[in-house]
């Protein structure tokens, strides 16, 4: 037997917060070595935190990065991440120290440039494989470690008893991935530092990407990533820290969590990597590997007792939530991370009567359970955020004795409704405010729309305003209902910036205003949320919501009409989410887009199919627009609009004769065939 304890960990690191990333950093080697670990891996960037963006280019934040590894080094048996500046290029380095001296630096060799990411705006690739060189030290890091140079490359580094190497996030991804080689080369400890987000269903692929690596190569594979909202504020890191051993989870870190570092330990027997190698495949591919070049570290890793100190860890399942419990647990925590690292005192939100603000209340609630829960198991971090959020003085040692008490104090609803509004959708907001516990004000906001109208009417004399159902044009009509949404915006924020000042609250403070931007409320995942929330939370009330028609609300209701969503846009929500889909995650045009509708909405003609699809398309060019100034917002889906850094698009469009011309071309081809 060869056995060895090693480590991985989630770390929720701050962008720049370089005090704070060192703290964690520490703890997690203080937990590690606890567990009598040979190795911990952090996640990626760990000591700047993932989303810098732009600040990756400014000079202080390598320079600082250099400072807090200064003050890491004494902590040995660590591999951390940080921006390094060599030959005037920026990397994305993995560095591994131990004994006060770091034993090599290692850029990333495939960066994440798509979706989300953009590393390449501000890191170069390492772009030669298996080759090194020499870095020269910062000279503060030459007096502490007497090293003037370390190596800097694609390498492995080699222990009397067993080689280590990195493979970095993106590089999982790619078809020709590092860890393939490395296997190959015979390295029997692969480290992961990745900053991978949380989408719906992500996990799965995650998992079987690394445990497909490990299982056909052979291989301890240790993976380490971020949790919680970064900088940027769009992302959820959803943390997942693995020990994997030839395919079988070892040990599992949590996917969504409060805990600022949460550390896992596994002792694994390195004989089990070789047995897994043993086979005549393997060996014919592994015998014409070029060999990587090693750092040699003249030390004993595994336990070299002939009676381990340590039983080997045993093979566990996989945890994987639904995808209710993710939009429950991964938006929740995004939450809490995003109110109190924005520093707000609470959050506001209009609480309309519909899905879309009743899903975001309940998520809020969610993220308000998530912080009772911790308090209740004495997170003191978590403690310290909520008394301070709450606005509670230094030294208090108050705790809420149940969510909605919690919720009472730092969650604010509010119903704004007009002479358009039903007495359904007050009823319902009023109802779920009662059932979580936010401070509820229900109010009507028609002198607010009287007032625009009256100064319009002052402006024109001879032109009066009116509604569709009053005879009024689509212009008109389209005119007074944004005369009401968007003064409810206005008054959001007049609220959120004065509640805290009207609840006589010591501190003050400003609330985080909170809002929603699904564009399909038929999305499965949202009811299929809000049903699971009904139970687990014991919400009933969100029965009604289901079951209720979606409406704006913002047109008189008469005995002949009552305003619908769907046909206000023209089309169903079912098709709007296969518009979406189709536009972004197949992307697809407006000529495959028909293309492919036609097999799939048989029961419509290929013209009334064409028709379909330009009225989509054009709907969607005159309103893009509006995506550029959503406000951020947490990255669920591949289905994301957000204009600012996911589904970048041009907003001033023209018509797509093109393809239309194209299109009807067709069709007259395929109606002289019929």
């Amino acid at each position: 037997m060869r056995p060895i304890t090693v480590s991985s960990c989630n770390l929720n690191q701050w962008s720049l917060d370089f005090t704070g990333n060192r703290s964690r950093i520490i703890e997690a080697v203080r937990r590690a070595k606890s567990d009598g670990s040979a190795l911990l891996v952090t996640p990626e960037l760990s000591i700047t935190g993932y989303a810098c963006l732009d600040e990756f280019l400014a000079k202080d934040t390598t320079t600082h990065s250099w400072e807090v590894l200064k003050d890491l080094i004494e902590h040995e048996e660590c591999q951390v991440g940080l921006p390094i500046l060599h030959r005037s290029c920026l990397y994305n380095c993995r560095l591994l120290f131990r004994d006060g001296k770091i034993l090599y630096a290692r850029p990333k060799m495939a960066l994440a440039n798509d979706g989300l990411f953009r590393e390449m705006r501000h890191f170069t690739p390492w772009q030669r494989p298996k080759q090194y060189e020499e870095f020269l030290l910062p000279t503060e890091l030459q007096e502490l470690t007497g090293q003037r140079h370390i190596n800097f490359g694609d390498c492995v580094l080699e222990a009397n008893d067993t080689s280590i190497a990195s493979e970095m996030c993106e590089e999982l991804f790619t078809p020709d991935c590092p860890s393939v080689h490395l296997g190959l080369d015979g390295v029997e400890i692969i480290c992961n530092s990745s900053a991978s987000h949380w989408e719906l269903r992500k996990l799965s692929r995650r998992l079987e990407l690394i445990q497909e690596s490990s299982k056909k190569g052979g291989s301890v594979y240790l993976y380490s990533n971020q949790q919680g909202c970064d900088g940027s504020g769009r992302e959820y890191y959803d943390g997942c820290a693995l020990i994997i051993v030839n395919g079988e989870i070892k040990a599992q870190a949590s996917q969504f969590s409060l805990n600022d570092v949460e550390v896992i330990s596994a002792t694994v027997d390195l004989d089990d990597v070789g047995n897994a190698r043993v086979y005549k495949a393997r060996s014919m591919q592994a015998s014409k590997e070029q060999a990587y070049p090693r750092v040699k570290l003249d030390a004993l890793l595994t336990d070299q007792n002939p009676l381990p100190a340590r039983q080997i860890s045993p093979t566990r399942d996989a945890v994987i939530v639904t995808p209710q419990e993710e939009i429950a647990f991964g938006a929740g925590c995004w939450l809490w991370d995003y109110l109190r690292r924005s520093n707000q005192a609470g959050a506001f939100l209009p609480l309309s009567g519909g899905v879309d603000s009743s899903a975001t209340a309940v998520i809020f609630y969610s993220a308000v359970r998530l912080v009772f829960a911790a308090c209740e198991a004495g997170n003191q971090q978590v403690i310290k955020d909520m008394r301070r959020v709450c606005g509670e003085k230094e030294n208090s040692t108050w705790l809420p004795s149940e969510p909605k008490e919690l919720c009472s104090v730092i969650f604010h609803t509010c119903y704004m409704g007009t002479s358009n509004s039903s007495k359904e959708t007050r009823a319902r907001a009023k109802a779920l405010a009662n059932d979580i516990g936010s401070y509820h004000i229900d109010l009507n906001m028609d002198t607010i729309a009287s007032a625009f109208t009256s100064l319009f009417t002052s402006l024109f004399p001879l032109k009066r305003l009116h509604f569709k159902s009053e005879g009024g044009s689509n212009q008109e009509n389209l005119a007074l209902q944004n005369i009401q949404s968007r003064s409810r915006m206005l008054l959001s924020y007049l609220l959120a910036s004065t509640l805290t000042w009207v609840r006589d609250r010591r501190s003050g403070g400003n609330l985080l205003v909170l809002g929603s931007a699904n564009v399909d409320e038929c999305l499965r995942d949202l009811a299929g949320f809000l049903r699971y929330a009904q139970t687990e939370f014991d919400l009933p009330i969100i029965e009604s919501f289901l079951e209720a028609t979606p409406t704006a609300e913002l047109e008189p209701i008469t005995d002949n009409y009552v305003q619908s969503d769907e046909q206000d846009m023209g089309c169903t929500y079912d098709e709007l989410g296969t518009f979406g889909t189709l536009r972004k995650i197949d992307k697809l045009g407006p000529y495959s887009m028909w293309q492919t509708l036609c097999t799939q909405w048989t029961h419509l003609s290929p013209r009334e199919v064409y028709k379909r699809t330009r009225f989509l398309w054009h709907y969607f060019g005159i309103n893009r627009h509006k995506q550029e100034i959503l406000t951020p917002a947490l990255h669920a889906c591949q289905y994301s609009p957000d204009s600012n850094r996911y589904d970048l698009l041009p907003f001033l469009r023209p018509s797509l004769t093109w393809a239309y011309n194209k299109i009807e071309k067709a069709l007259e081809e395929h109606e002289k065939k019929q």
